[in-house]
């Protein structure tokens, strides 16, 4: 085991107590979740399996052109605190909305489930973000997102005090755009491990590497203590076609990853250990939308607790599992429920 890894392998013999074992940092969005078939992808030019950035002309087009849609608070970083609270953890999330009634119902949604939110100061003529997923009969989402004040996040909306209190820090790549928001990832990375916390990241999509792979990169070698990504993202990430070749710089840059390769489960990667996770198995995948975010709310969970990283990864996949067999990015029951944790 890593040093690294040793000293953070139980949030609760921190020096000093959490308060929350995890805060997330992400764009605060409402999804808009809607079934469709291919046709619909390519006659509105989406390429299938995606996220594309969109203006409001675009989300208005696209609103209007669905079939019957589910309306729900949504984010990655969002989803991945809800998932840690329903699996009986404590968490806590930073996000931008406008006081507008979708930014009411995002703050709602996320105390009504026991999440701490701290919600920066309005003030914007900028809407609510929010994100129009079309799900196809194979069940993969097509996410097209209209950012809206979410991405507008800076330093001074951070509440440091909360991410001083908080065991791990959870940043959502989503965000780590514009440069206010690096700016604002970069000082929460700094409050984090001025208090002797884990610092981790989600790489979210390789679209969001491809438009800032140096910037990723950086971030990872000198601020980030634990990476989420999935099999594609990582090859963005270092422009690689063998995932083998990637996890071996991955190694060199980062000790400790997390990483979800489909129906194959996970693969956890340290300096002196691979360990390799099954999926769980359901019966019929409706909807992939967050599947990636509850595997990190598992992992995180299993982490906080002082569990060994075989169980972190079954809380992931068991997490997972779960948000996949329903449309919609959180869970319909209570995780913990599931785990047999406690």
């Amino acid at each position: 085991m890593s040093d690294l890894i040793r000293r953070f392998s139980n949030g609760a013999d921190a020096a000093r107590p959490a308060r929350f074992d995890v805060i997330g940092i992400g764009n605060a969005l409402v999804d808009v979740i809607a079934p469709a078939d291919e046709a619909f992808l390519t006659d509105f030019d989406l390429a299938k399996g995606s996220m594309t950035l969109i203006e409001t002309e675009r989300a208005v087009e696209l609103y209007a052109a669905l079939p019957q849609a589910v309306e729900m608070s949504g984010g990655s970083a969002a989803n991945t605190v809800v998932g840690v609270a329903s699996l009986g953890g404590r968490a806590a999330y930073i996000g931008k909305v406008n006081g507008d009634d979708l930014g009411d119902v995002f703050g709602h949604d996320m105390r009504a489930v026991g999440v701490t939110f701290h919600r920066p100061p309005g003030g914007h003529d900028t809407p609510t973000g929010r994100s129009v997923i079309v799900v196809t009969p194979d069940a993969e989402r097509t996410m097209n997102t209209y950012l809206g004040v979410s991405s507008m996040l800076c330093v001074d909306d951070l509440d440091e005090q909360v991410i001083a209190d908080s065991s791990v820090l959870y940043m959502e790549g989503y965000l780590f755009d514009r440069d206010d928001a690096k700016a604002a990832f970069r000082r929460a990375a700094e409050v984090a491990h001025a208090n002797d916390r884990m610092v981790s990241l989600t790489l979210s999509d390789s679209f969001c590497v491809d438009r800032h792979r140096a910037d990723f990169r950086a971030l990872v070698q000198d601020r980030v203590d634990l990476l989420f990504g999935n099999h594609d993202e990582l090859l963005s990430l270092y422009e690689l076609d063998s995932f083998d070749a990637a996890v071996a710089t991955l190694r060199d840059e980062c000790e400790f990853a997390a990483i979800t390769v489909g129906a194959e489960g996970c693969v956890i990667v340290t300096p002196d250990e691979l360990v390799r996770v099954p999926a769980v198995e359901v019966d019929r995948v409706i909807d992939t939308t967050g599947a990636g975010d509850l595997f990190a709310a598992g992992f995180l969970h299993g982490w906080t607790r002082g569990r060994d990283l075989e169980t972190c990864g079954r809380f992931g996949a068991v997490a997972a599992a779960e948000v996949i067999t329903h449309v919609g990015p959180r869970p319909l029951i209570e995780l913990r429920s599931l785990i047999g944790d406690e």
